[in-house]
């Protein structure tokens, strides 16, 4: 892909998906996202970064708003390079315990969301003749099992599935479709975990070190820019925990 390129990126607002876009904006490119609410770090990048920078508060799940964000973003910036599917949501109650309405909302916007949101932007790829690339942030929850992340897991396990099919349905096309499944890392979701849990998580990983966001945006930088022929595949960033 050239550079600088476009990325839309879900989820910018806060966490990783706001780490992910200060990361692509200190490396030149432009950076399109949304989240449901505007922030004070949003509104900072939009004066630091002017013209590099766009944000919407929309929720993922509004297809309409969705739809016209994609097709501003193409408009407005001559064309999307890439989609980043960060936007999601963390759980933890045992299933038994959990609202139907609960497990719908984790379900779409953890894998309904992102689904319909690379249908939008594949179809710009696809016109465009775009050789684009495509990266969901998953979970090493996809992979392995922890209690009260039952739905969680699920819907990252989905987004893994999704990730390898679509990586088949689109590699003629020259479009690039990976996944990044990192380990737990401080942050609002890993937040409903306890002090001694995190410390248990960490006593078994091989590294002995938690994942950092600077480690997945390293990965991020790898599978949007490089050269890799790499399509189809679940990175995992979480110092072997899943080895």
């Amino acid at each position: 892909m050239a550079e600088p390129a476009v990325v839309l990126l879900s989820g910018g607002s806060r966490g990783l998906g706001l780490h992910l876009a200060e990361h692509l904006l200190a490396g030149g490119h432009t950076v399109a996202t949304f989240a449901r609410s505007a922030t004070a770090d949003t509104a900072r990048l939009e004066e630091e970064h002017a013209g590099r920078f766009v944000f919407r508060a929309f929720d993922g799940r509004d297809q309409p708003a969705a739809a016209a964000f994609v097709n501003e973003v193409a408009e407005t910036t001559g064309g999307i390079d890439a989609l980043v599917n960060c936007a999601a949501v963390g759980q933890d109650h045992l299933l038994a315990n959990m609202t139907p309405e609960a497990v719908r909302t984790i379900i779409a916007i953890d894998i309904e969301a992102p689904l319909l949101l690379t249908r939008l932007v594949l179809r710009h790829f696809l016109v465009a003749g775009n050789p684009g690339r495509i990266v969901n942030i998953s979970s090493i929850c996809g992979s392995r099992g922890y209690p009260g992340l039952t739905v969680y897991s699920a819907a990252k396990g989905a987004l893994d599935a999704f990730t390898r099919s679509l990586a088949r349905e689109v590699g003629e096309r020259g479009i690039l479709v990976n996944a990044i499944a990192p380990g737990f890392f401080e942050s609002e979701m890993s937040a409903v975990l306890s002090a001694a849990q995190l410390a248990t998580i960490k006593r078994r990983t091989p590294t002995g070190q938690l994942t950092v966001a600077s480690q997945i945006a390293a990965v991020l930088d790898l599978l949007l820019f490089a050269d890799t022929n790499m399509t189809g595949q679940v990175v995992y960033v979480d110092g072997g925990i899943t080895g």
